[in-house]
């Protein structure tokens, strides 16, 4: 594919933008650590918002969504829209509870909430397994999308696409920190944007497509069309709905969707101004992540269908493509060659953007964890700060070098987000529950971490998994692996959690005067509390879970609704669209009396 001077300008002038912030907040950022990891805690809710959305808007993700679109229809992904439940208990629960900490990281939090040895255990094993492991594993995903797509679109070897995306980014990112990210994300929001939407409207009315209507009806469109998974197929709507609605959102942490928060949402929300602000960019960001982004990711997938009907034509269409590389995946990479001059740069841009993006986001995350949470605390606990600020950059390089050597071992991003949705399986209620009930300790954590991750290594890298869980030899169903994860974990976790001590007095008690969490789950330590002659409630505001449930259940109908009426609108059923697009307004102003009642406005 030939590369006009047009879209080559797209490239350099967006290049030459993004670095240019990179050098620019450079020496503010390198003052401390507060300044390379959260920007001095200074951030408005909107611009750390947009910045959530260009986050999650990585090259792995269209890919992503055109496999999952092409194996099982667009109701296949429920499997990631469930997470909006999370999301949104996030905003309305756990938003102002994390801004309230004042951490520096979410691990942190473990010494705050836990005490004695196991909480440093806790905070610094967790430092490398997110910070490193589990982040290596995530940005080699992102990594694997990029080098699919320099193969594609420019023909690139995979060693040539790691490195010359790689080094620029790793530049920035170790450059400009976190308020470097927060800038430049602002920028490839809308870049990003601009390029997903431009190529959705190309590729859909290119004559081999022939415009909406005829893709709608197009043989082998038609059967991927339902937004809702088929419930006389009991399979399907098994794995596809009931999983992910039912246990999948609150039993499971993932990258970007944790139960209670964390990771590098919760980098935000602690960067934020002040609660109000936090709230509201978690709340933006849900409604752009799930109600609107995903249609030009799908729409794409559902034209691919009729270009590229299977593998077998995406191979004879690009013959040079290693066979460890082929996947449906490639399909969104595939249409995207077929882009006129000038759109294709911008897309091109945009995909560099949505890499970008992501890679320095998990950088300067994974990054505060070792300097935070290891380095500090077991190496140098006196290191100054721009010792510290020295380590955060040498990490960053670090963790790019790792992710882009495992990116060159990956087949596709559909098999990544199925294991590490399962390596994460049983821990969610945890994170939801450590800040409401008492009884949770470190050791209910540490047992739940390793309990889901030797059961998953057991199912998915011995014959054990086989023998119970093939498709068609197993024992049980193949979609109950994924339930007996989950039920097997929570049983050792909270067998664990009883049969060890609780946290101190002292320590559950400056925890509840420093959050002031409420509800019944700390009733006996109020109790022993006020049996010492000790006030640990310092407010009078009444406990808000209830009003921000509330406020979660009618999120999740405003941006259901939303998603649902922006489908049919495309897909021209008006009355369906008229009708949810009336559902929405009516729940979004219940939603605004709702949470004016909580806490005033989000702004």
């Amino acid at each position: 594919m030939e590369l006009s001077t047009l879209d080559y300008s797209f490239i350099i002038v967006f290049f030459s933008i993004v670095l240019s912030i990179g050098v620019i907040v450079s020496k503010k950022s390198g003052k401390n650590t507060s300044e390379f990891f959260l920007s001095g805690r200074t951030m408005p809710w909107w611009l750390l918002g947009l910045s959530m959305v260009a986050t999650t808007f990585s090259t792995d993700t269209p890919n992503l969504v055109t496999d999952i679109v092409r194996t099982n229809g667009v109701s296949g992904n429920w499997v990631w829209w469930a997470f909006l439940i999370t999301g949104l208990l996030t905003v309305f629960v756990y938003a102002k509870l994390w801004r309230k900490s004042n951490v520096n990281t979410d691990l942190e939090f473990y010494e705050l909430r836990y005490g004695g040895p196991a909480a440093k255990f806790l905070r610094k094993f967790r430092a490398v397994y997110l910070g490193v492991i589990f982040n290596v594993i995530t940005m080699s995903a992102v990594t694997l999308a990029a080098i699919k797509i320099g193969g594609i679109m420019l023909g690139l070897e995979p060693w040539q696409t790691v490195i010359s995306a790689g080094l620029i980014t790793v530049t920035f990112s170790a450059l400009g920190g976190f308020k470097g990210v927060v800038y430049t994300d602002f920028l490839l929001f809308f870049v990003a944007m601009a390029g997903a939407i431009g190529a959705a409207y190309y590729l859909v009315n290119m004559p081999e497509v022939g415009g909406i209507q005829a893709l709608m009806t197009n043989e082998n469109v038609v059967d991927k069309l339902s937004i809702l998974p088929d419930f006389s197929n009991t399979q399907a709507l098994i794995t596809l709905f009931v999983i992910p609605l039912a246990v999948q959102w609150w039993s499971s942490w993932y990258p970007g969707a944790e139960p209670g928060g964390g990771g590098y949402i919760a980098q935000r929300m602690l960067a934020a101004k002040n609660e109000n602000h936090a709230i509201g960019a978690t709340f933006f960001f849900n409604i752009m992540h799930y109600a609107l982004r995903p249609w030009p990711w799908i729409l794409v997938a559902l034209a691919s269908l009729v270009v590229y009907p299977d593998i077998a034509s995406i191979q004879e269409a690009f013959p040079t493509i290693a066979d460890d590389k082929l996947g449906h995946d490639l399909a969104y990479s595939a249409m995207l060659t077929k882009l006129p001059s000038g759109l294709l740069g911008l897309v091109l841009a945009s995909l560099i953007a949505a890499y970008m993006s992501t890679i320095s986001t998990q950088l300067n995350w994974g990054s505060s964890y070792i300097v935070y949470d290891f380095y500090k605390q077991q190496i140098n606990p006196k290191a100054s700060e721009k010792r510290l600020v020295a380590v955060g950059r040498f990490s960053t390089v670090i963790l790019m070098v790792l992710s882009a050597a495992l990116a060159l071992l990956l087949q596709n991003a559909l098999q990544l987000f199925e294991v590490l949705l399962v390596f994460g399986a049983g821990t969610g209620l945890i994170f939801i529950l450590r800040w409401f009930w008492w009884r949770i300790n470190a050791w209910s954590e540490i047992t739940a971490m390793f309990a889901s991750g030797i059961i998953s290594i057991i199912l998915k890298v011995t014959p054990i998994g086989a023998y119970f869980f093939a498709t068609d030899t197993g024992i049980f169903p193949d979609w109950s692996e994924y339930i007996f994860v989950v039920v097997i974990t929570t049983i050792i976790w909270m067998g664990a959690t009883f049969l060890t001590q609780p946290e101190s007095k002292e320590v559950l008690r400056s925890f509840y005067i420093k959050i002031q969490p409420g509800g019944p789950g700390w009733a006996k330590v109020l109790k022993d509390a006020e049996a010492d002659n000790q006030k640990i409630i310092t407010t009078g505001e009444k406990w808000s879970v209830p009003a921000g449930i509330s406020a979660m259940l009618l999120g999740c109908v405003l941006i259901y609704t939303c998603m649902f009426a922006t489908g049919y609108w495309i897909y021209g059923e008006t009355l369906r669209a008229s009708i949810l697009t009336g559902i929405a307004i009516i729940s979004g102003w219940l939603l605004t009396r709702v949470w004016n009642k909580m806490k005033g406005t989000i702004l």
